[in-house]
């Protein structure tokens, strides 16, 4: 049986998975689920789906597995992954691990959290934040975007030095989120633009494909900017 991803490409962690598994060449099954219609939140989605009623995750066979990490983790034992994408050497295998156990409690998550809060939560509630607020998650989120352009990316153009890897791509699929809010952080740090523009052009044409809707919805904030001008 072919192995089957379930997503939803406004989720960072599902377009990093998409597009490692495009590049990668290893078959699958593409099994949209819509976040916009809450489809992994009923009771028969938990049962059938996935019993954390996230995204993404994958079925293979009869096993199943969640969280993004973990699945490049079994992809690299369980298929033919390029060792550039998951490095198979101890040492460099750790380096990369080091990144994805940082990511969760620094770029994941204070980006995210803009996004939620200045993105989402008004698109459900119909209520803006504070200024206050949005200057305090800009601070966290910048504070972020620092470290890590003074941590990760001092030993060469990628995050583990010469060579692209599924480290930048699950890096520039959180830093994207932002521009649907109105944060691009390429023009925070230049060093980050450069980054985010050499992990597009080496992945692409399936990156542009995996952030045609957030292109879309970016462009639709920043029109919206201009109207109030």
């Amino acid at each position: 049986m072919v192995l089957k991803l379930y997503y939803d490409l406004l989720s960072q962690p599902s377009r990093s998975l998409y597009i490692l598994l495009k590049l990668s060449k290893i078959p699958f099954e593409q099994c949209l689920v819509s976040l916009a219609k809450g489809e992994q939140l009923t009771k028969e989605f938990a049962e059938t789906k996935s019993i954390f009623q996230k995204i993404p995750f994958i079925h293979d066979g009869d096993f199943r597995l969640n969280e993004s990490v973990a699945i490049v983790r079994y992809l690299s034992r369980q298929y033919t992954l390029d060792d550039k994408w998951y490095p198979k050497e101890s040492k460099k295998q750790a380096k990369a691990d080091e990144f994805l156990e940082w990511n969760h409690s620094n770029v994941r998550l204070n980006c995210s959290t803009y996004f939620i809060v200045k993105w989402r939560n008004p698109l459900i509630s119909g209520k803006q934040p504070s200024e206050d607020r949005i200057k305090s998650l800009t601070k966290y989120m910048e504070k972020s975007l620092t470290d890590f352009e003074n941590i990760f990316l001092t030993n060469g153009p990628y995050i583990l030095g010469d060579n692209l890897s599924y480290v930048d791509i699950h890096a520039a699929c959180e830093i994207e989120q932002t521009r649907v809010a109105g944060y691009d952080a390429r023009n925070y740090s230049p060093k980050i633009k450069n980054w985010i523009e050499h992990v597009r052009s080496e992945c692409n044409p399936v990156y542009d494909e995996a952030h045609k809707f957030i292109n879309k919805l970016a462009s639709m904030h920043g029109e919206e900017n201009k109207s109030k001008l």
